[in-house]
């Protein structure tokens, strides 16, 4: 069954004249910041547009911010003095992102019904259970929470029922039956699940147990289908003629690229290089002249290894800090000492020192969005903090600790400072993959022999 487009109760309204008190101007490079009580520069812009509901003009805010760790949204708002109406909803500033993703949550508890989303108007969302999906470009994009998404489908709904009573439509009393299946969902008396399936890849759900693993929360990247990509409005590209070969052990190669903070025309230098007893990387890194982002990323300049590998280090000295790494995009990092585990494809690739990865990873848990401000959960902001000050101590030798790196496909890399001889503090493991991280790699459906017979015709 299907959500329709009627949740949206109140198309946008035409703009006119733009108010007489406008939002200060931003510097060029800072128009989408980060939400702050202590920002007193970021103010809504105000538009006089019409109301829809009364055909008199009320007003229209919007506010350009950025979600750390996530990207740039719009949000507006536009509320109606004569006749009391107002409306919200938001739409993702950033491009389409290279993959899609898709967000699988099982509710399992009230507390799951508040977890913060980021709904954009192309994505898809389901309830497997109750057969229910709310198709793409349906509804307008939205920042809500999970029960907000179920009180929003409801409204939709129940929307158009009187019309359908009173016409006697066979249809109303099946609504009816099912507006309560979705009532019911709200109170959580059995777990369901919640899918939101975005193929531009601008969706996102909270993971409140940061920086632990979320065990409610599968997160899915994968590559669009040609019907995707359409539906988004991208032309599928003509394959590209195979260019003569090259020796690029000494060239550095640049492109052109947009940088991914303040959205500026950028260069990317790509380079490969051969790391001392093990194998050839890309490394890319983009320096933006206009904000001084920079950022850097590694890819695996080889296949996918027959085996999958799994390096643990005992850290026992400061030393230990200084050793070179290579953590490929699907390698999962683990600190048991800290009960924690970084998923695949967080951080991306990266080049750098054992230091530099935990660096990182203390950024990227202590300004997690959901835990900081007036919002934030005091609770949860304490166990951060001691997560925070546990690392440092890791960091800087005070504390031993094991650091595993995982990866499947046998990409990523851990300096041997005693080579070539064995590090008696390094572990390193060889192991046959599962069905489970061959399918997430998408080697299950990989045919590299005999595949030519298929494509013969049939006579």
């Amino acid at each position: 069954m299907a959500a329709s487009g009627a949740v949206e109760t109140a198309p946008p309204g035409a703009t006119t004249d733009p108010s007489p008190h406008p939002a200060p101007s931003l510097a060029a490079g800072h128009l989408f910041r980060p939400i702050s009580a202590e920002d007193e520069e970021q103010q809504p812009t105000e538009i006089e547009s019409l109301c829809m509901n009364c055909y008199n003009n009320g007003i229209t805010r919007l506010l350009l911010t950025k979600i750390p760790f996530f990207r740039e949204i719009i949000v507006s708002s536009f509320s109606c003095e004569h006749c009391g109406w107002n409306n919200t909803e938001i739409q993702s500033a950033g491009r389409i992102q290279d993959q899609g993703v898709r967000y699988t949550l099982t509710v399992r508890a009230l507390e799951d019904m508040n977890r913060e989303v980021v709904k954009t108007d192309s994505a898809t969302t389901r309830i497997p259970e109750l057969d229910f999906e709310i198709p793409a470009f349906s509804q307008k994009g939205a920042l809500t929470t999970v029960e907000g998404l179920i009180n929003r489908a409801i409204f939709g709904l129940e929307q158009d029922q009187p019309t359908r009573r009173a016409n006697k439509d066979a249809t109303a009393e099946r609504i009816d039956e099912f507006i309560v299946k979705l009532k019911e969902l709200k109170q959580v008396a059995t777990p369901f699940t919640l899918i939101i399936d975005d193929p531009a890849g601008n969706s996102f759900v909270e993971n409140p147990h940061a920086p632990q693993k979320d065990d409610a929360l599968v997160i899915t990247h994968y590559n669009r289908t040609l019907l995707q990509e359409e539906m988004l409005g991208l032309q599928a590209e003509a394959p590209a003629e195979k260019p003569q070969e090259e020796d690029l052990r000494n060239e550095v190669l640049q492109f052109n690229t947009n940088c991914p903070e303040c959205n500026a025309p950028a260069q990317t230098n790509m380079k490969l290089v051969q790391i001392p007893h093990f194998k050839e990387v890309i490394i890319m890194a983009t320096n933006c002249e206009n904000c001084g982002h920079r950022t850097n990323e590694v890819k695996s300049g080889g296949a996918v290894e027959p085996l999958g590998t799994r390096i643990t280090l005992h850290i026992t000295d400061p030393s230990d800090m200084t050793r070179d790494l290579l953590k490929s995009e699907t390698c999962s990092v683990e600190i048991p000492e800290l009960e924690f585990e970084l998923g695949m494809a967080v951080l991306g690739g990266k080049f750098t020192t054992l230091e530099g990865l935990l660096k990182d990873v203390r950024e990227l848990v202590t300004k997690n969005p959901f835990t900081l401000g007036d919002s934030s959960n005091p609770g949860q902001t304490e166990k951060l903090q001691e997560f925070s000050q546990k690392l440092d101590q890791i960091i800087e030798g005070n504390v031993k600790a094991h650091f595993i790196m995982d990866d499947p496909a046998g990409n990523s890399y851990l300096q041997n400072v005693y080579a070539p001889e064995d590090d008696p503090e390094m572990k390193v493991e060889r192991y046959k993959r599962t069905f489970d991280q061959n399918e997430e790699l998408g080697l299950n459906d990989m045919k590299t022999e005999g595949y030519e017979a298929g494509l013969a015709p049939q006579r």
